[in-house]
């Protein structure tokens, strides 16, 4: 171990820091500080000056590094942003298939570099449009898939050999993957060249999403199905995108987010080699998903601790040899749980500053919120604004022209360790406990995010966290914003879709395929061929779904509080 800083010269400042307080402390007595206490948003004190003794025990080879070299705290390529610049990934969905693939174009047409597809309700509760459960719900809050003609309407046009595509799906993730893979092979397109994403990380919807279906340990086994069948079949595809986004969404800390997302990444990991697979030949496909919060430092702090974690646990906990299974790749969305519907203008500001938080932090991808998503889903308008807001941060602010341009900031690298040593310590914790899934049963991660989402709506509510145009700088006045309103009518019209298909396929066929993917899901065979062939057969989200309900069962939340 080789420290940073000479330890002599580590003495003399802090001598000069006593002086330099004692002077401020006079400055202070004559006019107090603005604020009694100073913290980031997840409520750690910030000190009002860092130093080399804040980072005294730093290691530069260790702690930091180059780019591209491990611990990989300053970023997972060497090159970064000099290479190429991030994804830009905008996050889209809504009405039809045929609607989505309308504003996809746009996106693409105005600089988007990958497409990222957000579902329906019913959709991503495995519901076809038809079912009783979905009624009122259909397109509202992404676009709705029900059968294999959706899923081809949803991408024509589109060079999906050439483009990777993100889909943000969790308990139906193997089916929408089917139909995404038989789109492929329809167009004749091999799926080994296909690129992308499915979420896929059920072990969150347990504790913060919340669109379950099957109990935990299933759930477990479906995805542990996708990752090997990935593996050995789709080599560009990332079969899992470990999400912290929702975990943040639900009330978490930055810490809390960092711990269980990646707690749940060593969920998947043991699974995944109790299933048999090398760590080598899975583990470089995973990707994760993270918030970019308020707190513009903390969340920087956050992002390269987790990159750090990430590596050490790869490499000293599951004992990978590949370099690229010590990666942490990730894609960031803003925080959308820190838009306000008042004043809706200010959220271009906060977007924003989120956005160049994950830039600094090193992203590989971004989704950047629109001013109106906490009203509706976004307009084009608003969507477009978004996204040059990604391409003002790449293009004109100058952030992207050097590697981790914090890297050696005092307060950041302080950050950085704290973060990292209080997340390690909840995922000791976790271990003690059994591991994620044991966690998840004993609702330990559930009611820490409860605790921290009630903890800081109090300080909210009690004029202690300061939200612009809510609880201060609140006007009566109300500048006019187009929302985006789905037609009433578009339920029916998907409803008469799904029954033209039903009413034109082979339905012995389709019963066939389903019965077969029955017997997988009862025994031990991976069951991601059978869903491809009964999706090709034509059969319904909802169909295959109720396979999984049938054979699994269904969770249902014991509601913690």
């Amino acid at each position: 171990m080789t420290l940073t800083y000479n330890q002599k010269i580590m003495g003399e400042i802090r001598e000069e820091r006593k002086k330099w307080q004692k002077k401020l402390d006079e400055i202070f007595r004559a006019a107090p500080e603005r604020l009694e206490r100073f913290s980031t948003v997840s409520d750690k004190e910030i000190k009002n000056l860092y130093t080399p003794e804040d980072v005294a025990k730093e290691d530069f080879g260790n702690d930091l590094g180059f780019p591209g070299e491990y611990p990989f705290t300053r970023g997972v390529q060497p090159s970064m942003y000099r290479g190429r610049l991030w994804t830009m990934r905008m996050f889209a969905g809504l009405g039809s298939a045929k609607d989505t693939n309308k504003r996809f174009h746009h996106l693409v047409k105005e600089g988007q570099t990958g497409l990222s597809t957000a579902f329906d309700m019913p959709t991503l509760m495995g519901y076809d449009t038809d079912s009783p459960r979905a009624r009122g719900e259909c397109g509202k809050c992404g676009v709705a898939i029900d059968t294999l003609v959706d899923m081809e309407d949803l991408f024509e046009g589109l060079p999906i050999d050439r483009i990777t595509t993100s889909m943000t799906i969790n308990p139906p993730a193997p089916v929408i993957w089917g139909m995404y893979i038989a789109v492929a092979e329809n167009r004749g397109i091999d799926r080994k060249v296909i690129g992308g994403t499915i979420q896929n990380d059920m072990l969150k919807e347990f504790i913060a999403q919340k669109t379950f279906m099957c109990p935990p340990k299933p759930s477990l086994r479906l995805i542990t199905d996708t990752v090997e069948f990935g593996t050995k079949e789709v080599p560009r595809w990332n079969t899992i995108s470990i999400s912290g986004y929702h975990i943040r969404e639900a009330g978490s800390t930055a810490v809390q987010e960092l711990a269980f997302t990646l707690a749940d990444g060593i969920a998947y990991t043991q699974a995944a080699i109790e299933r048999g697979l090398n760590v080598d030949d899975f583990a470089p496909r995973f990707s994760f998903f993270f918030n970019s919060h308020l707190d513009f430092f903390e969340e920087i702090a956050k992002f390269r601790a987790a990159r750090r974690m990430w590596g050490k646990i790869m490499r000293e906990r599951f004992k990978a040899k590949d370099q690229r299974s010590w990666w942490l790749r990730f894609h960031t969305q803003t925080a959308g749980c820190s838009l306000t519907a008042q004043q809706p203008y200010n959220n271009i500001v906060r977007t924003a500053l989120q956005a160049l938080a994950a830039v600094m932090g090193g992203t590989q991808s971004l989704h950047t919120n629109s001013l109106d998503e906490v009203l509706a889903i976004p307009t084009e308008e608003a969507a477009t604004i978004a996204l040059r807001t990604q391409q003002i941060i790449a293009e004109e602010s100058g952030v992207a022209n050097t590697i981790d341009p914090l890297g050696g900031s005092y307060f950041v690298e302080a950050l950085t360790n704290q973060m990292e040593e209080e997340a390690f310590a909840i995922i000791e914790k976790i271990d003690d406990m059994g591991g994620m899934l044991a966690a998840i049963e004993k609702s330990f991660p559930q009611r820490e995010i409860a605790d921290s989402a009630y903890h800081y709506q109090k300080q909210i509510d009690e004029n202690k966290k300061t939200v612009v145009g809510v609880n201060k700088y609140v006007t009566e006045e109300r500048l006019p914003v187009d929302i985006l309103e789905i037609d009433e009518t578009l339920e029916k019209m998907q409803i008469e879709k799904l029954h033209r298909v039903k009413n034109a396929r082979d339905n012995k066929r389709v019963m066939e395929c389903l019965e077969k993917l029955g017997e997988a899901c009862a025994g031990n065979t991976n069951v991601m061929e059978y869903i491809i062939d009964a999706v090709k057969s034509h059969a319904t989200l909802q169909e295959v779904c109720d396979v999984f309900r049938k054979v699994f069962g269904e969770y249902r939340d014991p509601g913690i509080y």
